[in-house]
């Protein structure tokens, strides 16, 4: 297997001296009719290009809003580790230091800028604290300072540990300039200053190009890979798995080898840890969900080229087929044009059916939310300390031996304010199927919010909310309540989990009543076993919350079940006009409410397998997906029927 994994240790961080012309591209028009500054000495360093990142997390999921990712203070209330990297400046002297971040809990109006945090240089702060002003990204002035050593260690110093986050720095010697908040002027000033070229480089030519490495995808590509196909596999972050990794930490849910095609699922179980299920194993330890494992199974398959910290920005058509995607490193800013034959979107927000112009099926509002899980412990028990997945776990050892085992939490007047309203956990009340033990109805899949939000241009403030939630049921746990001396805060996973997005619409459009009737079909492609799963705003959790809900409630009872296995069509996993597109995942051609049976991740994994299948037979046969479905079904059929660790040429 080929990998090609983006390492922003090779990232040309910043320009020193590129002169007045290149930094006008970054003027705001507030620069009083200055095109260039009078001196265009300056200095620009992107957060994500730190040689060492130190606590702070790589958050790419709002990429596309923002041009670029950033670093998160992930912290769970404790301050994290600095991010550093060393600055050289064209001369020493004064300049004016702009850093592009955000008060992250202003929407809501909230008091207390929680994201607080400071730029060190050469170890000393900056007087400008950082994180504290605008609901938007912007760049905050940080006023003059002056540098004696041309070549600086630059830092980010977390204040607090409650998500701070920063996406550049920027160092000027035009004291009076001011730089644009305009996301496509940064963008071509970001790429002009790094030497990036608006044209790709050349990432190579594939039989097979799957966009999106969630189990869907790894699936997707295996099961094709072993017919013999060249794959490309590309996924925009470090790990795979998409929700079911240690990142996001859902647990994969769905009947696999099922009658009459007991083998597939074959490779979804390869994949999977071998540990067993105990209960709700949402948010548990990273072992679990062994990222390790469905590496090492991908790294081993000669006919895949692995491309990790890219993320797919365009797609390029010769009339109604995708002739490319252009792929962009969430590190580096690197572009490469990736060349394909057959294509598939498992991306769950169909990123690439949408760009090339597939018909889909979206509304904004009345949606299932996203979660972040998240997970307490108890610090008094050793077990606990040793396996712990804190980010100070070195400091909480030293505690414990010490015998010091409170854990106290600060107030967070900024979070959501529960100290007079119920919540899964607190005394007397569960979410919906949440159990009696109160700690175990803590940051569940219940905890879900972003109902009345775009899933997709939205997700940043979506899983804001999600923290604002968790911050304050743990504030009002700890310090209303009285609860919990000893307990603290975990792991909480900062991407989302998301249940619904764009859909994109193939041959048949699967709905919850096919399920309900039992509609059979000539082309049985992957097996459902999970009910008719929608999620609502929990109305018992929802008072005075007003678009800010964020505890939900699933379908349940006779209406939303079914006799299953069901084994849903093939014409779902392929587009209807872009002809060379196949999707896996909560992408493909299913309804609002036909979503709900599919969705679950040994179910989508299930999809990959035969997407896979249906690929390789594309490629023996010059077909298209829907070709497939026309001549050659009884051959895939056939395909379905082998074990998922068969190959052939």
């Amino acid at each position: 297997m080929n990998t090609m994994q983006t390492s922003h240790y090779s990232r040309r961080q910043f320009l020193g001296h590129a002169g007045a012309t290149a930094l006008g591209l970054l003027a705001s028009s507030r620069a009083f009719g200055k095109n260039t500054p009078s001196d265009g000495s300056f200095v620009f360093l992107e957060a994500e290009g730190f040689t060492d990142h130190g606590g702070w997390e790589l958050d790419q999921q709002s990429m596309d809003q923002m041009g670029s990712p950033y670093l998160l203070a992930h912290g769970l209330g404790r301050p994290v580790n600095d991010a550093t990297t060393k600055a050289t400046f064209p001369s020493t002297g004064k300049y004016r230091i702009w850093v592009r971040t955000r008060d992250w809990v202003a929407p809501w109006k909230a008091p207390g800028a929680p994201g607080k945090f400071q730029v060190l240089l050469d170890g000393k702060p900056v007087k400008e604290t950082f994180g504290t002003k605008n609901a938007e990204w912007h760049w905050h002035d940080g006023g003059t300072v002056d540098i004696s050593d041309k070549d600086t260690t630059v830092s980010l110093h977390d204040l607090t540990g409650f998500e701070g986050r920063c996406e550049a720095i920027l160092f000027c010697k035009d004291t009076s300039f001011t730089p644009t908040n305009d996301v496509k002027a940064l963008e071509k000033f970001r790429r002009k200053l790094l030497g990036l070229s608006d044209t790709p480089a050349d990432g190579g030519e594939y039989e097979f190009v799957v966009v999106g490495a969630g189990l869907a995808g790894v699936c997707a590509a295996i099961s094709a890979a072993r017919h013999g196909v060249k794959v490309a596999l590309i996924q925009d972050r470090p790990v795979l798995g998409g929700n079911a990794s240690s990142e996001v930490r859902v647990w994969p849910e769905g009947h696999i080898n099922q009658k009459p095609y007991t083998h597939i699922g074959d490779i979804v179980k390869e994949i999977l840890t071998d540990l067993p299920k105990t209960g709700s194993m949402n948010g548990k330890h990273a072992k679990f969900f062994d990222d390790e494992k469905k590496m090492g199974v991908v790294t081993k398959e000669p006919n895949i080229t692995l491309l990790t910290n890219y993320r797919a920005i365009s797609t390029q058509k010769k009339g109604e087929r995708i002739s490319s995607v252009v792929i962009q490193s969430t590190l580096t800013g690197e572009r490469k044009l990736v060349k394909g034959t057959l294509f598939a979107d498992c991306t769950g927000d169909a990123v690439v059916g949408y760009q090339a112009g597939a018909d889909y099926e979206y509304s904004v509002g009345n949606n299932m939310g996203m979660t972040n899980l998240w997970r307490p412990m108890d610090a008094a028990k050793e077990e606990n300390v040793l396996k712990c997945e804190c980010k100070d776990k070195d400091a909480l050892t030293a505690d414990f031996q010490e015998g010091k085992t409170e854990q106290p939490f600060p107030r967070c007047p900024w979070a959501i304010d529960l100290s007079d309203k119920p919540f899964p956990g607190r005394k007397n009340f569960r979410g919906q199927w949440g159990g009696s033990n109160p700690l175990n109805n803590l940051g569940g899949w219940f905890w879900e919010s972003g109902f009345d939000k775009d899933m997709v241009e939205d997700t940043e403030i979506i899983r804001d909310l999600n923290f604002r939630a968790m911050y304050g049921a743990w504030d009002t746990l700890k310090n209303v309540d009285g609860m919990y001396p000893n307990h603290r805060l975990e792991w909480a996973a900062f991407i989302a989990g998301k249940r619904e997005s764009r859909r994109l619409m193939g041959d048949v459009v699967l709905t919850a009543d096919d399920f309900r009737q039992g509609k059979q079909w000539e082309d049985p492609a992957f097996p459902c076993s999970w009910h008719i799963d929608l999620h609502v705003p929990h109305e018992k959790f929802d008072d005075e919350l007003k678009g800010q809900e964020f505890i939900s409630k699933a379908t349940a009872g006779k209406e939303y079940s079914y006799k299953g296995p069901y084994w849903a069509p093939y014409r779902t996993l392929y587009s209807r006009n872009i002809e060379n597109l196949f999707m896996a995942g909560r992408d493909i051609s299913v309804s609002k409410d036909g979503l709900g049976p599919v969705r679950v991740m040994r179910t989508t994994g299930m999809m990959g397998e035969t997407v896979g299948k249906a690929a390789a037979l594309c490629i023996k046969h010059q077909a298209n997906p829907r070709g497939i479905y026309q001549k050659h079904l009884d051959e895939l059929k056939k395909l379905m029927q082998q074990p998922g660790s068969e190959r052939s040429a």
